[in-house]
């Protein structure tokens, strides 16, 4: 399926490893021009190499925190002084901070929304102009399950990610007009770096433990009712299809990528 992207461009947060990167691969598979996001320059210049090799496609690592207010048009300049344009906005940036809410402190209640919700805010608000310009665009928000379904000891990132939520449905609706679209994939349990980091924690007590026995007990204990842990490419794939034009009247709705999991649709 062609999904339309040839000569888009996409910026993609948290690009240089996980989700981020998967989804930067496909749409670079795709003929889509990418912009990867991420902290650490290092990791970033890998990432575009491996989806260069793999893609034969134009991929431009930038390294930026977005949780600084400055990054966001910094990061949009970058990709229109190289590309020319910017027709695709994944915000994906953030990792997993979750504590019962007496534990959380007021700085890590900061530190968690200049990351994933002003640091979208400010992405999207220096985007709009830009897809406007190309006659619309695609905005595609990396949520979780418990922005939806909040449980014991999630804070605050069921928190962050419902107002994640609940950007994507109020822009939908404001921006529709400007045939620019706004969805969210709901995230269940993915492979991913801080996953892998969690199994390294646990290697040093448990040494036999490997990193399949690792997933496959995750996936138990999480009740994933397809009974494993998703790969990177079936997130990024999702979002793919969504930035595309095969996804043209989808807008303002939330996809769970969870194998299952959620009690809600």
């Amino acid at each position: 399926m062609d999904l339309g992207l040839t000569d888009k461009v996409a910026i993609v947060t948290g690009g240089s490893e996980g989700i981020g990167k998967a989804a930067a691969q496909r749409m670079a598979e795709e003929g889509a021009r990418v912009v990867i996001v991420a902290r650490g320059q290092e990791k970033l210049d890998q990432a575009a190499l491996d989806i260069r090799t793999a893609t034969e496609g134009m991929v431009l690592p930038v390294s930026a925190d977005i949780s600084h207010p400055d990054s966001a048009e910094q990061v949009v300049q970058t990709a229109l002084d190289n590309f020319g344009r910017v027709d695709i906005l994944v915000n994906n940036a953030g990792v997993s901070l979750a504590k019962p809410f007496e534990d959380v402190t007021d700085d890590e209640w900061e530190y968690d929304f200049d990351l994933k919700v002003w640091g979208a805010v400010r992405l999207i608000r220096s985007s709009i102009p830009e897809m406007r310009k190309v006659g619309g665009g695609r905005i595609i928000n990396v949520t979780n399950l418990g922005g939806r379904t909040p449980g014991p000891g999630s804070m605050p990132t069921s928190i962050s990610r419902a107002t994640g939520i609940a950007i994507t449905k109020g822009l939908s609706k404001d921006l529709a007009k400007d045939n620019i679209l706004v969805n969210t994939v709901c995230i269940g349990i993915v492979k991913s770096g801080q996953h892998t980091r969690r199994y390294d924690r646990l290697v040093e007590t448990n040494p036999d433990l490997t990193l399949d026995e690792f997933y496959e007990q995750t996936a138990i204990a999480r009740g994933v009712p397809l009974g494993r842990i998703a790969e990177t490419e079936e997130a990024g794939d999702v979002i793919a299809f969504l930035a595309s034009e095969r996804a043209s009247y989808l807008t303002g709705i939330a996809i769970n990528i969870d194998g299952g999991t959620s009690p809600v649709v």
